[in-house]
């Protein structure tokens, strides 16, 4: 039989209290704490002495290097490592880090099976930037859920096509897009059969294209009589985001 674990994913900021108190609440297996891509030099020392209370609860810690600052960094890291967890529980401390990687984790949460949860410390320190923000564990609450559509995988594997493919000496047309669908077997293409290419570009601009423009992940641009695509900013953050799909 499978065993079930409890696995939480926590921001690793200027707090304390608020990761230890929810991991012995709820008596956690693993716990990822996402790391701020910075300088170790300029990391609160008082990081270190929670890694030594954590590791005297048997806690299976395990540290991803993150942007903090960054809502798609953040949010591209905890939705890859829900996915890794398909049959555990796994809870989202959205309280523990910046007002961003709230942000990022909370919709990372919308988009999958997790649960984002919001501690509420004994208190607040008002302390200088760099030394810990609350002090104690007085409960949490979980946060309301409001499911975002993702991208499919057909769409996210197009915007990694687009990324990888386009540059200066050469722009993405609709047709390049069909051909690499059919050689690795994206799905609208593969589960359609169609017919003709008037019928793949159908299926295309339904299924793929069409969806990507109205979310703002790609442009389209008429060049002559052939259409290039390309990825937006917006795109390549989604890319980030959801690049696990693959």
């Amino acid at each position: 039989m499978h065993r079930i674990d409890e696995v939480h994913i926590a921001p690793l900021g200027y707090e304390y209290d608020r990761i230890l108190g929810p991991v012995e609440q709820y008596a956690v297996d693993t716990l990822y704490l996402l790391d701020h891509d910075e300088p170790r030099s300029e990391k609160p020392p008082y990081h270190d002495d929670l890694r030594v209370e954590l590791a005297e609860l048997d806690v299976d810690v395990r540290e991803r290097t993150t942007d903090l600052l960054d809502v798609y960094d953040v949010l591209g890291v905890v939705t890859t490592l829900v996915s890794e967890h398909p049959d555990d529980i796994v809870r989202v401390n959205v309280s523990s880090g910046s007002k961003l990687s709230a942000v990022g984790a909370t919709i990372a949460c919308m988009v999958t099976e997790a649960t984002a949860y919001y501690v509420h410390p004994e208190g607040y320190t008002h302390a200088e930037r760099g030394e810990r923000e609350s002090y104690g564990y007085a409960d949490d609450e979980v946060l309301p859920s409001y499911p975002i559509e993702s991208p499919t995988r057909d769409q996210v594997a197009v915007l990694q096509f687009l990324d990888e493919t386009n540059t200066d000496a050469r722009t993405v047309k609709k047709q390049d897009i069909i051909d690499h669908a059919e050689a690795v077997g994206l799905s609208f293409v593969a589960d359609n059969r169609p017919a003709n290419d008037k019928a793949k570009f159908a299926l295309l601009n339904a299924n793929v294209i069409d969806p990507l423009i109205e979310d703002g992940y790609v442009a389209v641009e008429q060049v002559g009589r052939r259409k290039q695509v390309s990825l937006t900013d917006t795109g390549e953050d989604a890319l980030r985001a959801f690049r696990h799909m693959l």
